[in-house]
């Protein structure tokens, strides 16, 4: 590995099955119809981006686990280890990469108590995993 290029994040087999089983029962159709969003995310693409004007895609049924995968590849993307969906550009932003693994935590202590412990442990796992490719990342 070259010395100006960051560290890859190892996400463990079981991550990697969770989110997999997540984009099999996203493919699957809803059981009933969701509304749609009344207005864009931060961070999110504008509606030309996605495809043609009006194009509304089907979103996944929403679950902590899809909320948690989609602050993880955004501070990857954060940390430069991946890069950027709409501009292909993979650039280190480690303020935003900070805010979103402080969100994660947030996330964890607001949520302490109602989780399992196949969710608990995932939460855990993850914030190791960001925090290690933060500290690895930033000088």
């Amino acid at each position: 590995m070259a010395a100006d290029e960051p560290p890859k994040i190892i996400i463990d087999e079981d991550w990697k099955s969770q989110v997999e089983a997540e984009r099999r029962a996203a493919k699957q159709p809803p059981s009933e119809p969701m509304a749609p969003a009344e207005a864009a995310t931060p961070g999110s693409a504008p509606d030309d981006a996605a495809g043609p004007p009006g194009d509304d895609p089907e979103m996944p049924p929403a679950s902590f686990e899809l909320l948690l995968t989609t602050l993880a590849t955004e501070a990857m993307m954060a940390l430069g280890q991946m890069p950027h969906p709409v501009t292909g550009e993979s650039r280190a932003r480690p303020n935003q990469a900070k805010y979103l693994i402080d969100t994660i935590e947030v996330l964890r202590d607001k949520t302490a108590g109602n989780l399992g412990d196949a969710e608990s442990q995932a939460v855990e796992g993850l914030l190791h995993q960001l925090r290690m490719a933060y500290v690895a990342a930033t000088p």
